[in-house]
């Protein structure tokens, strides 16, 4: 192993410039995520204030999504051609207006506008952001990756305490202005910062002259499309947690609100601790493909039982709590095996279509589990997750096969 990889990412020859790069995006995507839970979270007091039926309030997230999915691919090729540092400054702006334009226009049109400008600026943070992170040292980036992942969760973790809180004490339009201002305020700490994306433009420079079709006809490899069906089926597996967990938890092993939210709240948190140590896996392993697998084989094993048996609540915390940690700790190496599949200066528009799959998975994952809940199917909620679980361990494992020779042997670097 490599004399730097032993040590944490601040030591190293160039510290600082990859500090201030990490530190940026790592706040922007802090703030994506943040502004995911903005509309879900606030829905209630939307719904009074505009007074709609739910319905209404529902296709707005929809528009959201659909927006996100259907513009991140094209972004990532304007990433690629322009350059990560002003599309991502852009989106940051544009999200931050969009919901602070909310806080003074009171209508139901407004609203679907602000989802649709919301949708698009979404779509510009997994491009840029993993188009700057390549700026980042060969032996460290699995441990960047994973400090990039773990800001996302923790933005949707506190934005519900933030824009409750902020909404109780000054009304929704405080929590609006408020939330409206953070996009702008990471906008200047980008502008601000002296760490240029100089080697991803360069890079690009070389790409960007090449023939259009023949660009795209070397971003759409078998790789690259595999990784985008793999991001649906992550997505697919987390819609399950995400969003029907805790009414699947009381429907099938008959426990309380308070004890469901406990075992989803056990599952979200160890994600985050799994995400954070699985950065240092990620640079010690060089069969990511393998290790993808293998963590997400487990994590589907351990959830099994919360599927098929009759468990007490501490166990199905436990459970819940150990299958997120596992899930967790291969999300770094999920990102390599992305990282692996983009030719050079071609980051941006690989993370741009790959994570298309995360948007599919998003859309169709809650019409699935609301299927089987309205069947009467709260235990194939779970089942269906270990079933995606299992086809992403598949798909690590192809993956693992279709790469180079080099990242198969040996399991770890030496």
């Amino acid at each position: 192993m490599p004399r730097d990889a032993a040590h944490p990412l601040p030591g190293s020859s160039r510290p600082a410039s990859e500090i201030r790069t990490l530190f940026a995006v790592a706040s922007a995507h802090l703030i994506s995520h943040f502004y995911i839970m903005v509309l879900p979270v606030l829905l209630p007091l939307l719904k009074n204030r505009l007074d709609v039926s739910f319905l209404d309030l529902g296709l707005a997230l929809t528009a959201f999504s659909v927006v996100t999915g259907l513009t991140q691919a094209p972004m990532g090729f304007l990433v690629d051609k322009v350059g990560a540092r002003p599309i991502l400054t852009a989106g940051l702006v544009l999200g931050g207006l969009a919901f602070l334009s909310l806080a003074f226009i009171a209508s139901y049109p407004w609203l679907l506008l602000v989802a649709l400008l919301g949708g698009l600026a979404n779509s510009v943070y997994h491009p840029a952001d993993y188009a700057m992170l390549a700026s980042i040292s060969e032996h460290r980036i699995g441990r960047a990756f994973s400090v990039h992942t773990f800001a996302g969760f923790l933005g949707g973790a506190i934005a519900p305490v933030a824009l409750l809180t902020l909404a109780g004490y000054g009304g929704l339009e405080t929590a609006l202005v408020c939330a409206g201002l953070l996009g702008p305020l990471v906008a200047v700490l980008l502008l601000v910062s002296s760490q240029q994306a100089s080697a991803t433009r360069g890079r690009t420079t070389s790409c960007a002259a090449q023939p259009k079709r023949q660009r795209i006809a070397s971003i759409l490899t078998p790789p690259v499309l595999a990784l985008t069906a793999f991001f649906a089926l992550l997505a697919l597996a987390n819609s399950a947690i995400f969003s029907f967990s805790v009414v699947a938890l009381i429907a099938a092993h008959e426990v309380s609100f308070a004890a469901a939210n406990a075992a989803l709240t056990s599952y979200l948190a160890a994600t985050a601790v799994g995400v954070l140590l699985g950065g240092a896996l990620a640079d010690k392993v060089r069969r990511h493909g393998d290790a993808s697998a293998i963590g997400f084989g487990l994590s589907g094993l351990i959830l099994l039982p919360v599927a098929t048996l009759s468990l007490s609540v501490p166990a199905l915390i436990l459970a819940m709590g150990v299958s997120g940690c596992i899930f967790g700790l291969v999300q770094p190496a999920r990102d390599m095996l992305v990282r692996r599949a983009a030719p050079p200066g071609a980051a941006g528009r690989v993370f741009g279509i790959v994570s298309t799959g995360f948007n599919i998975g998003g859309i169709f994952g809650p019409l699935l589990f609301g299927w089987l809940m309205d069947h009467g199917e709260p235990r194939w909620v779970f089942g269906a997750a270990v079933i995606f679980m299992g086809l992403t361990a598949l798909f690590g494992l192809f993956e693992e096969r279709r790469g180079p020779k080099k990242a198969r042997l040996p399991l770890t670097q030496s």
